[in-house]
């Protein structure tokens, strides 16, 4: 009975070990580059495939390449949703203490995807809502999260995803971007200087040891987030970044 469980237990760990695989190879992969990739023999990685690929969590494409099943979207949006659910109370006391608007974002893909949000009660409202997708180099939370990364890995996102410019005051070359996550890295937070939408300025923190890369922002016009406002804000988004990284992990 114990050896079945230990079998079944490493069964899962190979299924998770092919996805990821597919994940890193930008979503399409042989059969033989995935076997150059693991340690798995041939038949049990063509096996796992043939039951992801029944179950819709992977597809085989005309070219015979393999790539993700659209059936992992409701499982992205399922753990989206209960980050948004468990970040929550800790975006609440930030607009409580602060006023303006909270905000929750994870890498998902090439892009920050907003997953919990919790509103300032001013009428002014953000381009952010939960469930919208933005790019990294010019968002706060996209920011603070890029300055987690290697430097290569920070290429090959952007290279990925391009670099659009919203704004005039938007970063758009790879070298201004480095330097400005070198910058993040020394003093803890991020800002968006109105680089995703004029007049609105948006101060960030990575939640470090998060399961994905996450970060977490306050925003609102430039008249209310100014200096004073950042000196206050930064201490309590470092304390809430703190706490979440410590309730995702019990989560885990």
């Amino acid at each position: 009975m114990a050896e079945k469980a230990s079998g079944g237990v490493q069964s899962v760990e190979r299924v998770f070990e092919l996805l990821e695989l597919i994940t890193d190879a930008d979503g399409e992969v042989t059969l033989s580059e995935l076997a150059a990739s693991t340690e798995l023999p041939l038949p049990t990685i063509h096996r796992l495939l043939r039951t992801l690929v029944g179950m819709g969590y992977v597809r085989q494409l005309p070219n015979r390449r393999y790539a993700l099943g659209p059936r992992l979207i409701r499982l992205g949006e399922g753990a989206s949703k209960q980050l948004g659910a468990i970040a929550r109370p800790q975006l609440a006391r930030l607009v409580d203490a602060l006023g303006e608007t909270a905000n929750m974002a994870v890498l998902d893909s090439d892009m920050v995807v907003y997953v919990g949000q919790v509103p300032s009660k001013h009428s002014m409202r953000m381009f952010t809502e939960v469930g919208r997708h933005a790019h990294t180099h010019a968002t706060g939370v996209g920011k603070a999260i890029l300055a987690t990364l290697d430097d290569d890995v920070v290429r090959g996102i952007v290279g990925r995803a391009g670099m659009p410019t919203s704004t005039p005051m938007a970063i758009g070359d790879i070298d201004s971007l480095l330097a400005e996550l070198d910058r993040i890295r020394e003093r803890g937070y991020s800002i968006d200087e109105q680089e995703q939408e004029i007049g609105v300025r948006c101060f960030a923190v990575a939640v470090p040891h998060a399961p994905t890369p996450t970060a977490i922002s306050v925003s609102g016009p430039v008249s209310r987030v100014d200096d004073a406002f950042a000196e206050r804000a930064i201490p309590l988004l470092t304390d809430a970044a703190r706490v979440l990284s410590q309730e995702l992990g019990d989560a885990a």
